[in-house]
């Protein structure tokens, strides 16, 4: 019965499951113990058996043995213990069954050369032996399992680190895949013997058979024109004198792929929190380094990264910024950035000269919050009344800077009381401008041309230093409810067309004084800009570097009068021309110069909406809209004079229309053509005149003008 147990051991699962219980069964009602299976073959270094039955007083003991060389069997089992280089453990897996564990104490390493440690493989086969595991109940042996062990040394990287570059080497010395065999990388591929992560010690494991032909690396043979391939009975007499004597590495693939490069891998998506590196201690600071403070930590305002506001972003030096950040509130916060105290915030900040400056805090407490927050429907955290008191509002820093220090740091903090029933979406905002004097550091927008998608740079003179202070120029940014009251502005960026509005509450009381509401809109739409800069780095002392900015104001459409309902000539649209040009090219880059600036107005007329009744039925307020857009023109460049009717029609010599270009039959030769060295192609053209003079000379018109000559000299 147990051979039969243990034929069928190495069936299915679900079989060999309900044979282990057989077996626990019949061991327990016998009152023996046996190992499940009791043979076993491996050639890794750990082994895993069963022991069932009553193993309360059982004991094991491990051994070597060796098989008779005439029969093949082994002796009984033995209770005397030997040492081995196999550990030996137990796990009781209930009350009648054991799992023993097995596992080889020593590498599987190659030893190398100069290796005396004695914990590696002498030789390819590291480990071939039998192993008796014997289960003792005092000195007696109740059963016994026999382990044949065949274990191959195994091949381990030369080097545990990983590198994230991989590097392909040039092709113009080095042929691409001079390894194709190498398949792994850090890791020593099998019978790859070019690979150069095998140790020599790993080669001794399969160096008679090395993969074959161009993939195992191997070097074709050599062709016939190297010298060293001369043979007597084939090579010709003059072989000697025009061999070859090259390196074996040279072969004509060199370069004919493309040269090689260091590619850095590209980084894996994290969803751990970034964590910033420490500051690098503060000598000067320089345009874009972060500001650190005086215990050596980032001086950090919440800013916006990839659409996010990031509470803890360092403030980067001479960088203006001007962000909003939305929370929705359903409970009163209890931390920074929304509760702060000015203690907090009066930073020691390092002046980039060996110094520091304190943070200036100066309290501004808003009373009308209607800028800040906007509510939300739904319902606080605590189904409770909303009363948060002292909740930071906005953040507005001014840093003073005079070389590559900084000279004071002043903070305007503004705090509201927010009271509401239900929760509230608030906007806070936050910024930082860099002050030299009393002069904001603005950045250029193009050196010396525009670049697109940088401000527009406007100015207003100063009569009293007679230079121009820098502005931009703006269009309407509304928020929120979209009313012209709370509306911000925004700058126009160079070459970016837009169009934006606001809307403006008109009481039915407002309308009849048409006068003075046309005034009033067109405050609100004046521009008290006078020039704009040609380029994006104006000198505010050189007036060539500006522009006069033209007005145009627009007649209204009708001559008809104002009526008790309607306005009319409201200069409710403002719209802002801007032609460029491109003037040259820098480093390849087109720099575009503003040629003129105009700013229009449309006029339009302005009537209650009454749904058809008369003026006193109409609804007390309505809304009507401002709005502003600005356009980009671009200047074509010179086109030259337009074509006459034979350039027209008469198409044989027009290059761009034809394939041969006749006109340009000497264009190598002039200074246009830059394929090569102008000394060359002259050089070139030259000898091709030579030969086309040569031709003509000894060619047969030539000749049959000599013979008319001479027979006319006769």
């Amino acid at each position: 019965m147990a051979t039969v147990v243990e034929t069928s051991f190495s069936g299915s699962v679900s079989r060999q499951v309900t044979y282990v219980l057989l077996f626990v069964s019949l061991a327990h009602t016998q009152n023996t113990v046996v190992f499940q299976p009791s043979f076993l073959t491996t050639t890794g270094p750990a082994v895993t058996a069963f022991l069932l039955g009553n193993t309360s007083d059982v004991s094991l003991k491990l051994r070597t043995v060796s098989p008779s060389n005439t029969t093949g069997s082994v002796g009984p089992p033995s209770c005397v213990v030997e040492a081995t280089r196999w550990v030996l453990t137990r796990e009781p897996m209930g009350k009648n069954a054991v799992r023993i564990q097995l596992n080889l104490n020593q590498s599987l390493r190659l030893c190398g050369e100069n290796d005396t440690t004695g914990d590696c493989c002498s030789e390819r086969l590291c480990v071939l032996e039998t192993l008796q595991v014997s289960a003792c109940v005092g000195s007696t042996p109740q059963a016994s399992l026999l382990i044949q062990a065949t274990i191959h040394a195994q091949l381990f990287p030369k080097s545990t680190g990983y590198d994230n570059k991989t590097i392909i080497p040039n092709q113009v010395y080095q042929p691409l895949g001079s390894c194709p065999c190498d398949l792994t990388f850090s890791v020593c591929d099998a019978r790859c013997c070019c690979d150069k992560d095998c140790s020599s010690e790993d080669l001794k494991l399969f160096e008679s058979h090395c993969l074959p032909g161009p993939f195992g690396g191997q070097v074709s043979p050599a062709p016939d024109y190297q010298c060293s391939v001369q043979s007597a009975e084939n090579s010709p007499d003059w072989f000697p004198f025009l061999c070859v004597n090259s390196p074996p590495e040279n072969n004509p693939y060199l370069g004919h792929f493309y040269h090689g490069n260091t590619i850095a891998s590209r980084p894996r998506p994290s969803f751990q929190k970034p964590t910033l590196s420490a500051p690098v201690p503060v000598n000067l600071y320089v345009q874009g380094s972060p500001i650190v403070t005086l215990n050596n930590q980032y001086f950090s305002i919440p800013q916006r990264v990839f659409g996010q506001c990031v509470n803890g972003t360092p403030v980067a030096f001479l960088k203006n910024f001007k962000v909003e950040c939305e929370t929705l509130l359903r409970s009163c916060p209890a931390g920074s950035p929304l509760q702060t105290l000015p203690a907090d915030l009066g930073t020691r900040v390092m002046n980039g000269q060996g110094g520091d400056v304190v943070v200036d805090v100066t309290d501004d407490v808003a009373t009308d919050l209607s800028q800040f927050i906007s509510e939300s429907k739904a319902v606080t955290s605590t189904g409770e009344k909303l009363i948060c008191e002292n909740v930071t509002l906005a953040l507005d820093y001014k840093f003073y800077w005079k070389g590559n220090s900084i000279t004071g740091i002043a903070l305007t903090r503004t705090v509201g009381t927010i009271i509401s029933n239900v929760s509230v979406a608030l906007t806070t905002r936050y910024s930082a401008v860099f002050l030299n004097g009393d002069f904001m550091a603005e950045a250029n927008s193009g050196n010396p041309g525009y670049q697109v998608g940088r401000p527009v740079i406007a100015g207003v003179l100063d009569n009293n230093s007679d230079s121009i202070q820098k502005t931009l120029i703006n269009i309407w940014k509304p928020v929120h409810d979209g009313l012209c009251s709370t509306a911000e502005k925004k700058a126009v960026l160079f070459g970016e067309n837009s169009t934006s509005g606001c809307l403006l509450p008109v009481s039915r009381q407002n309308l009849p004084q048409c006068n003075l509401l046309r005034d009033t809109v067109a405050n609100l739409q004046a521009a008290l800009i006078t020039y704009v800069a040609k380029s994006g780095n104006p000198d505010a002392f050189t007036m060539t570097d500006w522009l006069n900015i033209s007005f145009v104001t627009l007649n209204s459409s009708t001559t008809s009068e104002d009526s008790a309902g309607a306005c009319r000539g409201i200069p409710s649209h403002q719209h802002i021309y801007v032609w460029s040009l491109i003037t040259g090219l820098v480093e390849g880059s087109p720099q575009r110069e503003i040629q003129d600036l105009q700013i229009s107005y449309s006029l339009s007329t302005w009537a209650l909406d009454c749904g058809g009744g008369d003026f006193s039925s109409c609804a007390e307020t309505q809304l009507f809209p401002i709005t502003s857009s600005v356009t980009f023109i671009d200047i074509p460049i010179n086109i030259g004079p337009p074509k006459t009717r034979f350039q027209i029609n008469f198409t044989e010599y027009d290059c761009s229309r034809n394939d041969v270009c006749w006109p340009e039959l000497a264009f190598p030769i002039t200074k246009y053509y830059t394929g090569e060295p102008y000394s060359q192609s002259l050089a070139k053209g030259m000898i091709l005149v030579f030969f086309f003079i040569t031709a003509s000379i000894l060619g047969t018109p030539w000749r049959q003008i000599r013979q008319v000559w001479h027979g006319a000299a006769l």
